[in-house]
């Protein structure tokens, strides 16, 4: 059986938007059925909100029905389960105009012939039915798509990751073979935290990193770098209390930052500098902040633009709009911001 997510006919309507529209598809059709030019006279007050009642019965009912009913029409061949689940709402809507006319003859409430009583019911029957299975066609196209959207989305994340791995694992490799015959031992420790580096970012590929991952990462590249600029490297954490630790996070977001911040900035410097990361919540986000001394009137190394772009993608894949990512370059200090809201958009 083909996955779900390539079957067109059977859309998730065990959501509370998907049971809105589904409301709101009827509303419009009987809101159209009431102001189209027919010979018929108008309908009144009563009339109306009588057929938007029915209306939002049915498909209060057909959305609750193909939710419990879903896993077992799957079960179905396709095609076959496209009719099944179209025959949802016409079942529904007989026993809903069916009850509605019984039980008004039987009281008496409305003068309507046997025939009339008939016409109502089967035209009540056909329309759901024709509404359905449009709905249906339409609520499937639109999951499709955001399940395709989705796809493409994680692949180029995927892409994107794939890309900063190597380029850090040169820069590393270059920064421990420069200690190998001046200082073996520090250059051991440093293949070491490499090593446990690298476990930790590429373990669990497949699942996301959290604030407090992203730190450790962070300081364990720092920490080979450390090893390799000794004292030209100051590093400052300025990481005010109650920070959302476990905030789901895309992995290798902080290091490609403070990375360019060495690469581009300190490491360029005679006498270094001071890398600075501030960490604190501003306005329900989390405000993440590096920033760098780097050389005057010297021309940036290719390569910086590629790891920003890609930081930014990435967030915005996780975090939607929200998120936003700003560097800004004054004389002689570059800074680069990132602001997480704790309420992703989808």
């Amino acid at each position: 059986m083909p996955p779900a997510v390539d079957r067109l006919q059977l859309p998730e309507f065990c959501t509370t938007s998907r049971v809105v529209a589904a409301i709101g598809a009827g509303q419009l059709v009987m809101l159209t059925i009431a102001l189209a030019p027919t010979r018929a006279p108008r309908w009144d007050f009563v009339e109306f909100a009588s057929a938007s009642a029915l209306a939002t019965w049915i498909a209060l009912a057909s959305a609750v029905a193909l939710c419990k009913a879903r896993p077992y029409l799957m079960r179905l061949p396709p095609r076959a389960d496209f009719i099944a689940a179209a025959m949802v709402p016409m079942l529904i809507a007989l026993l809903g105009a069916g009850s509605l006319a019984y039980i008004s003859g039987s009281l008496g409430q409305f003068v309507l012939s046997a025939q009339e009583d008939r016409a109502f019911v089967l035209t009540t029957v056909a329309l759901s039915g024709l509404i359905g299975g449009v709905a249906l066609r339409y609520f499937a196209a639109q999951d499709r798509w955001k399940a395709q959207t989705s796809a493409v989305a994680k692949a180029q994340m995927e892409a994107l990751q794939a890309r900063i791995r190597p380029h850090f694992l040169f820069n590393s490799m270059n920064s421990i073979a420069a200690l190998v015959r001046s200082n073996p031992a520090a250059a051991e420790r440093a293949i070491e935290d490499l090593s446990e580096l690298f476990r930790a970012a590429l373990g669990q590929s497949a699942q996301q990193a959290t604030l407090a991952d992203e730190i450790a990462l962070a300081q364990r590249f720092l920490g080979i770098e450390q090893l390799r600029l000794g004292e030209r490297l100051r590093v400052v954490w300025d990481c005010a209390p109650g920070l959302p630790m476990e905030l789901p996070l895309p992995r290798l977001v902080l290091q490609p930052l403070l990375e360019n911040a060495v690469v581009h900035g300190l490491a360029r410097l005679k006498e270094g500098g001071e890398l600075r990361i501030a960490m604190a919540m501003e306005s329900g986000a989390l405000c993440i902040e590096v920033g760098n001394p780097r050389p005057v009137g010297v021309p940036g190394r290719p390569g910086n633009g590629h790891a920003l772009e890609s930081i930014r993608q990435r967030l915005n894949h996780q975090f939607g709009p929200a998120a936003r990512m700003t560097a800004s370059a004054e004389e002689g200090y570059y800074r680069v911001r990132l602001e997480l809201p704790l309420a992703t958009t989808p």
